[in-house]
């Protein structure tokens, strides 16, 4: 119901009266806004900016239900200005996905009494003031008792027993759910197992890391044929993403960190809907053929000697380097040598805008457009690398040198294969992950904790890239491998 549906003068004054009470509660949150802007000093004022822009529209549209004509004419709108809208960004989001339940209030038997003449308020029917609040159920606990009725034949000779809850082992005290919601918030949401603990005890739940610890080393024992076939699911896939980072083995020492902690790495193969992690002890090229062991497809990859040197070694695989890397050697050199940085860059810009209008279409298509826009800007690149001028050791030179290392190799794989990206930048989205874990508990504290890791970031990261949730992927894999040892992989959920 609007006010334009009401016709009792008497309700139109009522309303125009709360109208006139909300405006009085704007005015004064405006000019708090407005001092508290004035006085901001250090810091960015934009916030703020946009709250008292929001307020002021907000007072506009209820000035102009209250004094405003009747009239169906719309605004000017923002858009025909010239000018882009404000974009405020704090609006209520949808939450398609959350569940509703709805609340219903009520006054008390004694407030339902008219303040002007004492009489009684009834309800009035289909009307109600609705406002939506997101909610949070606490994380709850429980001990459950399980009790397995026992069965007998009158004969004597049969006695059975109604099974149980399936469990990661014999005798195990906590649930599989629990291990997988641990293996979640270490491995998804990135909390340590010493943090969990302190969070279950403020839920009532005493338990200590090395229990923790356990319940996912027993889950990943579960998911080890799994791991096995996701990660050979990757190596099956015509084109992968390779990369590496960091990752430290805490308690092992070793010369590379001079301390209490070895540098490993964390090896990577990225398809478009998996991705194989290995924690391996160095970025040799024997850990590369760790990873990469005989796959004939194509690797995207920097220009990290490991994969040049493995494929000369024998390895069957093609190589084809990413284009981003060429760009931010260009944007490091740009500061000093702007006119020239700024030529090759947008260049490569083209490329990108090429590539963006290529992504959804079928292969076909992404290969026509390549061969008839993107070989062209390629020579133009071409060009301007042989003619540029640059001093030798300056950024310049570096980055026209990467790139020119680069050009007979990999750097022009994508024009000959739609299937190959123009860099790698999938690969090492992967590892965002990885490197948010690493800093929050450091690595892993032994071997085991680096297979651990390996499998279960495997699993996880690819359920997220399939467009499956990750605890609903763990529960469907875990059952299916407690149930009759077959293996889920992410994307046969989709």
């Amino acid at each position: 119901m609007t006010l334009d549906d009401i016709d009792d003068i008497e309700l139109l004054r009522k309303a125009a009266l709360l109208l006139q009470e909300d405006n009085k509660k704007l005015m004064r949150l405006l000019a708090k806004l407005k001092k508290e802007l004035h006085a901001l000093k250090g810091g960015d004022p934009e916030q703020l900016k946009l709250q008292v822009a929001d307020l002021e529209q907000q007072l506009a549209k209820r000035n102009h239900l209250l004094f405003g004509d009747k009239s169906e004419k719309r605004g000017r709108s923002e858009k025909s200005s010239g000018e882009r809208p404000a974009q405020t960004g704090h609006g209520p989001r949808a939450q398609a996905l959350l569940p509703e339940v709805e609340q219903i209030h009520v006054l008390d038997e004694a407030d339902k009494v008219c303040t002007k003449c004492g009489g009684q308020l009834d309800a009035w029917e289909g009307q109600f003031e609705e406002s939506e609040e997101v909610d949070v159920v606490e994380l709850k606990y429980v001990l459950k008792k399980h009790r397995r009725q026992k069965y007998r034949c009158g004969c004597g000779a049969c006695i059975e027993t109604a099974p149980g809850p399936i469990k990661l082992f014999p005798g195990a005290r906590y649930s599989v759910g629990f291990a997988i919601n641990v293996a979640i918030a270490k491995y998804a949401d990135h909390l340590p197992l010493e943090r969990q603990v302190k969070m279950a005890a403020r839920h009532g739940l005493d338990v200590d890391s090395q229990t923790l610890w356990d319940q996912i080393n027993a889950l990943a024992k579960v998911l080890g044929p799994t791991y096995t076939a996701l990660c050979a699911y990757v190596l099956s896939q015509p084109v992968i993403g390779a990369d590496e980072t960091t990752w430290r083995l805490m308690g092992a020492k070793g010369k590379k960190s001079g301390g209490d902690a070895k540098k490993w790495q964390v090896w990577t193969a990225a398809a478009p809907d998996a991705v194989c992690y290995q924690i391996q002890d160095s970025r040799s090229t024997e850990a590369a053929r760790n990873l990469l062991g005989d796959y004939a497809g194509t690797v995207v990859c920097d220009d990290y000697s490991a994969y040049k040197s493995l494929r000369k070694r024998g390895g069957k695989y093609q190589i084809a380097h990413c284009w981003a890397h060429v760009r931010r050697k260009f944007l490091e050199a740009e500061a000093e040598h702007p006119r020239e940085c700024g030529e090759v860059l947008n260049l490569i810009g083209q490329l990108y805008e090429i590539e963006r209008r290529a992504a959804t279409e079928p292969p076909e298509l992404r290969a026509h457009l390549r061969a008839a826009e993107s070989r062209a800007v390629v020579k133009n690149i071409e060009k301007w690398a042989l003619g540029v001028e640059a001093l030798p050791g300056s950024g310049l030179r570096k980055a026209v040198e990467y790139m020119g290392g680069m050009w007979d190799g990999g750097l022009l794989r994508f024009l000959d294969d739609p299937n190959v990206p123009l860099d790698n930048n999938g690969a090492e989205r992967c590892l965002r992950g990885v490197v948010v874990g690493r800093k929050n508990h450091y690595g892993s504290r032994s071997l085991r904790g680096t297979e651990v890791a390996s499998l279960l970031y495997s699993l996880i990261e690819s359920a997220k890239l399939a467009g499956v949730g990750p605890h609903t992927y763990l529960r469907a894999a875990t059952n299916a491998a407690l149930r009759d040892g077959s293996v889920l992989l992410p994307h046969e959920l989709v």
